[in-house]
């Protein structure tokens, strides 16, 4: 075997790349560069043969009747017999046309050809490993910050090893503060190809970054046993996550906070003690709008599935929990459940109530 044969199969090895890719994308190049110096009308085949390296070149024409369209890709059937008589109409004949510089021309392109190969397969091989990993914990190291006068990331590159990928400002939490050479947390949101190569969408801002948190936290997540339902959250302040235990002896709240907060303290710390508020799922949907209203009791429901709307009846004292600073207690229930959320209290509906008897 050529040692250009042996270079081509250890590298085939060395990355990963199938020995028929390097040696079928070889052939098209060399007779790409073949058409371009000896005419470009031409069929060709190029063939590499992997014990001896030995490169040859045939040309491809069509058998026809007698007339000739294109003589660079047809010949005549009394032509055609002189080389086979057994071809007929139709047939492909084949002459060699290899010349006598084909090794000039393979080493010109040979070099760009594997290079090129090799960027392509360094692509796929990233590509395949992180697209295993989406709405998973990736960790890479703060390497560029770009901040604006009030301190606050504008821009932060995080380098992963084989690439880096950027965060902007709406994909970190308000309270995020990094300095170069600090570990980052992050999650593969998606990742797409490109020219450049794979390009990764990650985040710290949204629910999948803390749902694979308390994945990589809870136990009983890890093993299907609680299901995180729904999350609505406001990154860097508070959210709100439903979570349901398929075993009826198993708590689905208390798991995911566990004695004291144990479990739940390390997933605070990563996102700077944001609240959150975990509540129990139900299929129920008025149990559920219920149960996300928490931390405020609830009287009654009455809904509106037509407008998928529900109103909410309170008492007195929990309307302003019920409500939440700025609404937002509320507007995180509401998007946890699906549906638009109406608070009154009692003495709110009393007084609609009174009105309309006085009318």
């Amino acid at each position: 075997m050529s040692s250009f044969m042996e270079s081509l199969k250890l590298l085939s090895e060395e990355k990963n790349i199938p020995i028929e890719v390097l040696k079928e994308a070889l052939e098209t190049a060399i007779g790409s560069a073949f058409k371009k110096n000896f005419g470009k009308n031409q069929e060709i085949r190029v063939e590499i043969n992997e014990d001896t390296a030995k490169i040859r070149i045939f040309s491809e024409r069509e058998v026809v009747e007698d007339e000739l369209g294109n003589s660079s890709v047809q010949i005549t059937l009394e032509d055609a017999r002189k080389i086979d008589n057994e071809l007929d109409i139709g047939d492909i004949v084949e002459e060699e046309v290899t010349p006598d510089n084909i090794n000039r021309i393979a080493a010109q392109t040979a070099k760009q050809v594997i290079l090129q190969k090799i960027r392509e397969a360094e692509k796929n091989q990233i590509f395949e490993e992180f697209n295993g990993k989406i709405g998973k914990i990736i960790i890479g190291k703060a390497q560029k910050i770009d901040k604006d006068p009030d301190g606050r990331i504008r821009k932060l590159m995080v380098d992963l090893g084989k690439l880096e990928v950027i965060l902007l400002r709406k994909d970190l939490l308000k309270t995020d503060h990094f300095s170069t050479g600090d570990t980052v947390k992050i999650v593969i949101e998606d990742i797409v190809r490109n020219g450049k190569g794979p390009e990764l969408k990650v985040s710290r801002s949204c629910g999948k970054f803390l749902k694979a948190l308390f994945e990589n936290e809870i136990p009983e997540i890890q093993d299907g046993i609680i299901e995180i339902k729904e999350i609505a959250r406001d990154p860097g302040n508070r959210t709100k996550m439903a979570v349901h235990s398929k075993d009826s002896n198993i708590d689905p709240v208390g798991a995911c906070v566990g004695y004291r907060g144990s479990r739940i303290q390390g997933i605070l710390d990563e996102i700077n003690n944001e609240k959150i508020d975990i509540v129990r799922w139900h299929e129920k949907i008025e149990t559920f709008i219920s149960n996300a209203l928490a931390p405020a009791k609830v009287i009654s429901i009455i809904m509106d599935e037509g407008n998928k709307g529900v109103k909410v009846v309170v008492p007195e004292d929990q309307l302003s929990l019920a409500i939440g600073r700025e609404g937002q207690n509320v507007r995180l229930a509401a998007r946890l459940v699906g549906y638009r959320i109406d608070i009154k209290s009692v003495m709110q509906e009393q007084d609609k109530l009174n009105i309309f008897k006085e009318i």
